[in-house]
């Protein structure tokens, strides 16, 4: 079965998504996931490569920190993609982002270190990050857009909630390839070059990226108009003045996400760091938060079109809230590989769970004028603020306090704050989508 444009008019049936044009759609998202996670995997390496210091703690940390300048664009990109795609449509969005998204995966991997071009490295793998960031703030609004409007009203949870197990996916392959290679070159070789071939593995994709996006029929509407003279600036000023309660909660729920996403992207390090654990027991537990992200999503995005949003943005931030504290003191208890491993498929599992509901309730709750550009920007100003951070301030904390609980208390503090926020959002189960 193709995708089968039915009809373009907003009042009639939307077209109808099989699994290749949903595999198209989540394709970015899968991408994003999979350098983030090769980058939180490979920080030291990447450190010791572009940013040699002083001491091992220097040169991770300088790494963390190009991590972070990622982060520094996805407002941009929200605002400025997310506003072009409600006005050009959901496609043309998408075909932008996953070729920026290759042009800033190319510029580091296939970067030289410091070694050989000096500063002149990292001025490339800072305008990369820069570049990868830009695109990475754009995805999630149209692609997101996408899925809920060509979604049946009874599953637009479960076809949403692909979004996220497509980044499960793409841990759990990052993990899988990582450990065998690591088997292969040995630790050393991983180090020096093996990285490198990580980030190289994802640019495969992309060319079946951009031919299937490119096939996929207009979800905007025919309300929608690619020569529509409205300013980014108007989009904007239209969702802080008739949305910014919304925007401001759903901001807060997304930080919550996005630091439970980062602590355990961050558990190789923590595990190799903090708990001494051997370099292929580290480089293990990505397949746990893998495992973890592939399947409870869409157990997620099912209880969503089942109970309803609120009951599953709600319990499972309130248990992770709860279980932070007592998962982590078990781990320093017994920090070994199998511990690691378990609380990390824990909190991944909640984690992924909570975040179906998310990416459905946040489209779902705006009208399609501004639709894409809601959930861009939020998303993009939320992650950029704590995705980006989170990695950088939990190992700094670590190291200067030498209190090694830090994380379980940094997890716990926002998931407390996701759990208000999400008592305060509306039930947007059932709701029309051809409004606005």
């Amino acid at each position: 079965m193709n995708v089968h444009d039915t009809a373009t008019p907003a009042e009639t049936t939307p077209p109808r998504l099989d699994r290749k044009a949903v595999g198209a759609v989540v394709l970015g998202n899968a991408l994003e996931f999979y350098d983030f996670t090769i980058y939180a995997f490979f920080a030291k390496a990447i450190g010791d490569a572009f940013f040699p210091g002083g001491s091992a703690t220097d040169s991770l940390l300088a790494s963390l920190a190009l991590f972070g300048i990622g982060y520094v664009m996805r407002p941009v990109g929200g605002v400025l993609i997310g506003a072009f795609a409600d006005r050009a449509g959901r496609k043309p969005a998408m075909l932008l982002t996953i070729g920026l998204m290759a042009v800033g995966m190319l510029m580091l991997a296939a970067c030289p270190g410091t070694a050989v071009l000096g500063g002149w490295a990292q001025v490339i793998v800072i305008a990369g990050r820069l570049i990868q960031g830009l695109a990475l703030g754009g995805e999630v609004g149209p692609s997101t857009a996408y899925l809920v409007e060509a979604a049946p009203p009874e599953s637009r949870g479960f076809v949403a909630s692909w979004q996220i197990a497509s980044q499960g996916c793409a841990a759990l392959f990052a993990g899988v390839f990582a450990t065998g290679l690591t088997l292969v070159l040995g630790d050393a070789a991983m180090a020096d070059w093996g990285w490198r071939v990580m980030f190289g593995l994802g640019l495969l994709v992309v060319p079946v990226g951009l031919v299937i996006r490119s096939h996929l029929p207009e979800t905007a509407g025919a309300d929608h108009d690619p020569n529509a003279a409205a300013s980014t600036g108007a989009v904007v000023m239209r969702l802080l003045r008739e949305h910014g309660r919304l925007l401001g909660l759903t901001f807060l729920v997304i930080a919550a996400s996005t630091v439970s996403n980062a602590i355990g992207t961050n558990m190789p390090v923590y595990a190799g760091a903090t708990l001494g654990l051997s370099e292929t027991a580290a480089n293990a537990v990505p397949i746990a938060l893998g495992l973890a992200s592939v399947a409870f999503p869409l157990l997620g995005g099912w209880l969503a079109d089942r109970y309803g949003r609120r009951p599953v943005l709600i319990w499972p931030r309130a248990l992770i809230l709860l279980l932070a504290v007592p998962a982590f003191w078990w781990l320093l208890r017994e920090p070994g590989a199998p511990a690691v491993y378990a609380v990390t498929f824990l909190l991944s599992a909640l984690s992924s769970i909570n975040a179906a509901a998310i990416i459905v309730a946040i489209p779902e709750s705006l009208p399609r004028a501004v639709r894409s550009a809601g959930l861009s920007i939020v998303y993009a100003v939320s992650v950029s603020l704590f995705g980006g951070s989170t990695n950088y301030l939990v190992n700094w904390l670590i190291a200067t306090t030498g209190d090694r609980m830090m994380p379980a208390y940094y997890l716990a503090a926002f998931s407390l704050v996701g759990t208000v926020a999400a008592l305060l959002l509306p039930e947007t189960r059932g709701r029309d989508l051809k409004r606005g």
